[in-house]
């Protein structure tokens, strides 16, 4: 069995933490092999050098990983034909064909075999050292998104059957929907991790909607947007896809799931914070009406891209700094128990370097107005609002 695509020549896997679950999951792996005729094709992948190696460093360290090719040996075998790309490929396509009228099972279904598959090729492509970190998050943010055009795909078309909005939508269900969903965050940039939850903001455009009756349109929409959650996040005999918040639209305490756009400009360009400012340097629409969230994102941004700080700006981003400095592991740096998204010199802390310089120069440096991390450390040192030696040291440590 050729197994050439699943890694680069000179891989070195990482080696088994707990050698006592790699023979639990090669034992477990070839009983579903048999269960699906597979013991041959199994028992090659197993015995070749770089099959052993990888079957290894999955069942000896992840439990999770194990989980997910114990339950699929046919999809792992078929990767050997495929390679990475096209396998991601083809899961993106087959969520992008889900007919909108499918019914909510079958969608739910879907969604979680498609994050499973996906998630399996990540880790592969990554600890085969196939895949770049950048090629790794881009992949589950591919996944997210498509994810989501999924389940908005089907929301909508449940109105336009219940004879509830009437948008002349395009080919793919959703240009012209009237309905948005932005990615924030990790998602935004394309910067999701195996384990990350996804940010988003719902907006919707009553007259691309089309409503049957107008008064009711928001209470349809915020069902439809927990619906869109419930899809994403519900844990069923087939896991869950992401967990899915929307607390970063404005005013989460006392505004619906779901709001028009012109109320979320309301907002922005009247009272909004300088963290949301913060929060929509990575803003990007990743489902349904894509326009209408391109000219939302333009329409604010003046809000996000001042020219000059007061000092109440200022004051707000040393509010932010403490925060980040209260969580648990921020005090000092320790190898046990250190966290390392929110701790000193973490994750989150290199983003919000990134951020913070982005809001104070990103007003008279377009240059600065970028959503990947790793992208605005590198242009803060072209531009000369950091040294080189700074920002390569981040961006080591971040990655």
């Amino acid at each position: 069995m050729d197994l050439s695509k699943l890694a680069a020549s000179d891989t070195a896997f990482p080696t088994a933490w707990d050698t006592g679950a790699v023979e639990v999951g090669l034992e477990r792996w070839r009983e579903a092999a048999r269960a699906q005729d597979l013991s041959a094709e199994a028992e090659a992948f197993a015995a070749s050098e770089t099959g052993a190696a990888l079957l290894a460093a999955l069942f000896g360290n992840s439990p999770f990983l194990t989980q997910l090719a114990v339950k699929d040996p046919a999809y792992v075998i078929s990767l050997a034909e495929s390679g990475y790309d096209r396998a991601l490929e083809d899961a993106l396509a087959r969520l992008g064909a889900l007919p909108a009228n499918a019914p909510f099972a079958e969608v739910q279904k879907s969604l979680r075999t498609a994050k499973r598959r996906v998630a399996l090729i990540a880790a592969l492509a990554d600890i085969a050292d196939v895949w770049s970190l950048e090629r790794v998050t881009e992949a589950l943010s591919d996944l997210a998104e498509a994810a989501l055009d999924a389940c908005v795909r089907h929301v909508i078309q449940s109105l336009v059957d219940a004879g509830k909005i009437a948008p002349e939508t395009g080919s793919d269900g959703l240009q012209g929907c009237g309905y948005v969903m932005l990615g924030m965050g990790k998602l935004g940039a394309r910067e999701l991790n195996y384990s990350s939850d996804i940010d988003v903001i719902a907006l919707y455009e009553p007259d691309r909607l089309k409503p049957s009756n107008p008064d009711r349109l928001r209470q349809d929409l915020v069902r439809a947007t927990q619906t869109v959650v419930n899809l994403m996040q519900e844990r069923t005999g087939d896991g869950y896809v992401f967990r899915t918040d929307l607390r970063l639209r404005p005013d989460p305490g006392m505004t619906p799931l779901a709001m028009p756009v012109a109320a979320a400009e309301s907002y922005y360009e009247s009272v909004g914070q300088n963290w949301e400012r913060a929060a929509m340097i990575k803003a990007r629409p990743v489902a349904g009406d894509r326009e209408i969230g391109e000219s939302f994102l333009r329409h604010i941004k003046p809000f996000v891209w001042r020219k000059h700080l007061d000092f109440a700006a200022v004051a707000d981003i040393h509010s932010i700094k403490r925060q980040i400095n209260a969580h648990r592991g921020s005090h000092q740096i320790a190898i046990e128990g250190h966290n390392i998204k929110l701790g000193r010199g973490g994750i989150r802390e290199i983003e919000f370097f990134a951020q913070t310089q982005q809001l104070i120069w990103g007003g008279r440096t377009p240059a600065l107005r970028q959503r990947r991390t790793l992208d605005s450390l590198a242009t803060l040192a072209a531009e000369r609002h950091t040294t080189p030696q700074a920002s390569s040291g981040l961006a080591e440590s971040y990655r």
